[in-house]
């Protein structure tokens, strides 16, 4: 089973089908469903997270022997789980509206990306929070997704698909029940999530300054502001934007009406709507590099396993 093949297929039809081979609900929907069912019946934030990710993992892999485990069935569920057509599509209709300068439009599709409150944002502050949008999933919705893949290579080559699919569980509890609103109880899933993209968001930040020409001004901007995040990952993809781009991100927002502080990262500039076609360029290059890498060690895998 080539892994070339199965990646490169799967990033393919993310870019030309977007979400338009889902024939079904999309699995995120599914797994959000089950965590909505479990959270009302659930008082341990541990079990809630075992039953999801055995959950997730089992339907997987049914679907993977349904099909004999074959290369197609690997390809379409990586495809399911990359967001990377999907966070151009939607942080792209955002700079439209600031290039129309409609700004209650954009704070409308903004508030689809982000978790912070949109309602008095200015025009810089939008485009800031989109770039940001941008850097943060380029790791957790892209990159660390071809992690995993790899990691299912490595491992079972016919899990590909079980692996990847474990790894969006994860992520999708912790976008639901990780933050602060639910403590002790959304702490498995948080601290799960931190663990699982703790090496992605390394690699990632480290290939988003070679994939932006590297400069040692920003390599050294990456290493003074990886970590000024409450998460230990959030800020590996920021702030390596941030350097790229010379700009600056970060600082504080409200979330559900409560100021959080933040520091600054990044480069010097404000960012502006036209930024964020400049976060996009960065985030193909990104992400292409990162596959490349991705497939270069899987076939040095199976060279010295030979």
């Amino acid at each position: 089973m080539n892994f070339a093949i199965i990646l490169s297929l799967a990033i393919l039809l993310d870019f030309v089908c977007s979400e338009n081979l889902n024939f079904l609900i999309h699995p995120v929907i599914l797994i959000g469903k089950l965590i909505l069912f479990l959270e009302r019946r659930l008082k341990n934030g541990y079990i809630l997270c075992a039953l999801v990710l055995i959950l997730a993992g089992i339907t997987a892999g049914i679907f993977l022997f349904m099909f004999d485990f074959n290369i197609f069935a690997q390809i379409y569920l990586i495809y399911l789980a990359l967001a990377w057509r999907d966070l151009k599509d939607e942080t792209l209709i955002i700079a439209e509206s600031l290039f129309k300068n409609n700004i209650p439009e954009a704070k409308k599709f903004l508030s689809r990306v982000v978790g912070r409150d949109t309602q008095n944002l200015n025009k810089n502050e939008i485009s800031r929070a989109t770039i940001e949008t941008i850097a943060e999933n380029s790791i957790d919705g892209i990159m660390s997704v071809m992690f995993y893949a790899l990691v299912g290579y490595i491992i079972n080559k016919n899990l590909i698909g079980v692996f990847v699919w474990i790894f969006k569980a994860v992520s999708t509890l912790d976008s639901m029940i990780g933050y602060e609103k639910y403590k002790n109880f959304g702490k498995p899933s948080a601290k799960l999530d931190d663990i699982l993209n703790f090496l992605p968001a390394r690699l990632g930040g480290i290939i988003i300054i070679i994939a932006g020409g590297f400069k040692i001004k920003n390599l050294k901007i990456f290493l003074r502001d990886r970590l000024k995040h409450k998460s230990p990952n959030s800020a590996h993809g920021e702030s390596a934007f941030g350097a790229v781009l010379n700009l600056k991100l970060g600082g504080g927002a409200y979330y559900n009406g409560k100021f959080e502080e933040r520091e600054f990262i990044g480069g010097n500039n404000n960012p502006e709507a036209f930024d964020i076609i400049r976060a996009q360029n960065l985030l193909d290059r990104s992400c292409a590099l990162f596959a490349i890498v991705i497939i270069f060690t899987a076939e040095f895998f199976a060279l010295i396993c030979a």
